[in-house]
């Protein structure tokens, strides 16, 4: 329930702190006082848009906070909706609109989006405006309101699955149809792709790697070939003087000479061969690099490499950003290819899918009628018996559940295969008609107040808020409205703003709002009231401004009547 409400600088309201009770709570005020301030800070709340025309009069930002206490049931919805409640099981949100506009909110002083505001807000709060209550005239609402009331989640669950199924099978065989129209142009523009690819003869995914270095190679040859060259000529190919393995023979078959006077002169020798052999070698190999760099013409082979890299670039540009990624793009083109030269076979087979899926479907929507046919046999029962109550004794009213149909074939929606209406009659002899076409403001508010009471138990939302409930309805009316709003606390917290001194004096809590004047500038409050103070608010409704002894007689009657506490 909502425990707490605290509203800064929105119209007239500088600072109020409202604290709450369970069961049914009425706030009556002046014209002005600021009633409105209240459902409209709940409906900011609830994620509604902007707020800045609310703002106070010369001030930068305007704040509103709630706390509400959660049943376990609700903690566990708003855990799975990403804000759980505390340890206590106390929820608090708040949001800042400021004057240019911007705005935030916070759930449990966390930053949070508005929409996050708007996911949680149906189990925290129900507030009937004259606005929501239109949406009872709504066709669209409907399906919402029985199922609701049906207790058939479960039927619910496994149609929204099969629809789902549904739906997408038939994207699937109009993605099909749409490219089969446009299947030779596909298929030219397809095979075209795939020749460009394959002309390439891509092979190692490395492949751009190995070129790349070896441009880079080519382009340093002449580097390569000038120091290669005074590697193999300082080592063992010298035209011009001795090179370094010459000169270690020539000191190798010295030391042998003087084998029988200098001591080791071989083993020094056989070192000085090792020596020349590793030097040898060392000159082989530049040797070899050397002549593989020179085979063929360097120019002509950069510019092959040169050509090759630029055609992997034009492929990367259009299929992929490497040669894996262009093979794996080549495969996706030739499938579809395949696809689309067997195209009439795929779509015959997604037909006869199709068919089958439209049967399953058609099973689930019509055990979820089932359902709906039941529910509404007993919601149209509860309705009337509280319409009747509420001075409704002609009215006739009926939920209907009729399948959806085209040209005899059935039709699938997102909330099921129904068409569901609310049909009524409020005077002897005249046909039932659509609720939203028949309806007068006071209708409606009565058969809005009819139907929450027959939901009330299976209300999402702990805090049921009733603005102006008793509009275009009489006196009389408005008594049975407050019984009915009080019967309805019984299953939750009731909050109602009215004008009906009726209904005031019915609920055991009443909150005022009036307006004073502080420091030259028009603010609200609000308090509870009590005893005398209720007494004279009531007789206030009853006859303006100047109140009669009547007229609180009549107040005290009507709070006796109601066994309210005065």
């Amino acid at each position: 329930m909502l425990e707490t409400l605290t509203i800064e600088n929105i119209a007239v309201a500088r600072h109020v702190e409202i604290s709450f009770r369970g069961g049914f709570t009425v706030m009556t005020g002046q014209t002005g006082a600021g009633k409105s301030i209240v459902i409209d800070s709940l409906l900011l709340l609830c994620g509604a848009k902007n707020g800045r025309e609310l703002l106070r009069t010369g001030e930068e930002r305007a704040r509103v906070s709630a706390i509400f206490s959660c049943s376990p049931e609700a903690s566990e919805r708003l855990a799975a909706l990403g804000s759980p409640p505390d340890e206590d099981g106390l929820l608090e949100i708040s949001r800042i609109v400021n004057a240019d506009g911007r705005s935030s909110a916070r759930i449990n002083r966390r930053a949070a989006p508005l929409s996050a505001l708007r996911e949680i807000a149906p189990v925290l709060l129900n507030i009937q405006t004259q606005n929501e209550r239109n949406d009872f005239a709504d066709r669209g609402a409907y399906p919402a309101l029985l199922d609701a009331f049906a207790d058939d989640g479960e039927e619910r669950e496994d149609y929204g699955r099969l629809y789902g199924e549904l739906a997408e099978l038939r994207r699937k065989i109009a993605e099909h149809r749409e490219a089969m129209s446009q299947r030779e142009m596909m298929l030219d523009i397809l095979k075209y792709q795939k020749k460009e690819i394959d002309s390439a003869r891509l092979s190692a995914d490395d492949e751009e790697e190995k070129l790349l270095r070896a441009r880079a190679r080519l382009k340093s040859l002449e580097k390569v070939t000038k120091y290669a060259g005074i590697v193999s000529r300082a080592l063992s190919d010298s035209e011009k003087g001795a090179t370094a393995a010459y000169l270690l023979e020539r000191a190798e078959n010295a030391l042998t000479q003087l084998a029988d006077t200098v001591e080791d002169a071989e083993g020094m020798a056989a070192r000085l061969r090792g020596y020349r052999y590793e030097i040898l070698d060392i000159a082989e190999r530049v040797k070899d690099a050397l002549d593989a760099d020179e085979a063929g013409d360097p120019a002509e082979r950069l510019t092959q490499i040169e050509a090759r890299l630029a055609l992997i670039e034009k492929l990367e540009r259009k299929y992929g950003a490497n040669i894996a990624e262009i093979k794996e793009k080549r495969a996706e083109i030739a499938s579809k290819i395949a696809e689309l030269e067997d195209g009439d076979f795929r779509v015959a087979q997604l037909e006869k899918e199709l068919a089958g899926k439209e049967a399953e479907t058609a099973e689930a929507a019509a055990k979820l009628r089932e359902k709906r046919t039941a529910a509404a046999e007993r919601l149209t029962g509860e309705i009337v018996s509280s319409l009747k109550f509420l001075d409704m004794p002609k009215v006739r009213f009926r939920v209907t559940v009729d399948p959806l149909t085209e040209k005899g074939a059935p039709v699938f929606r997102a909330d099921g295969g129904d068409e569901i209406d609310f049909l009524i009659s409020v005077n002897a002899g005249e046909e039932l008609g659509s609720l939203g076409k028949v309806s007068s403001g006071g209708e409606l508010s009565r058969i809005t107040l009819a139907v929450m009471t027959a939901l009330a138990a299976k209300n999402e939302s702990a805090t049921l808020i009733f603005d102006e409930i008793d509009t275009g309805v009489s006196g009389g009316t408005s008594e049975r409205i407050g019984i009915m709003l009080k019967r309805l606390s019984e299953n939750a917290q009731v909050i109602a703003v009215t004008h009906s001194p009726q209904i005031a004096s019915i609920a055991p809590c009443h909150l005022l709002i009036e307006k004073h004047e502080r420091d030259g500038r028009t603010e609200s409050e609000v308090r509870e009231i009590e005893g005398d103070e209720r007494t004279a608010e009531i007789a206030r409704i009853i006859g303006g401004i100047d109140v009669t002894e009547k007229q609180n007689a009549a107040a005290e009657e009507m709070l006796a009547k109601s066994g309210t506490v005065r």
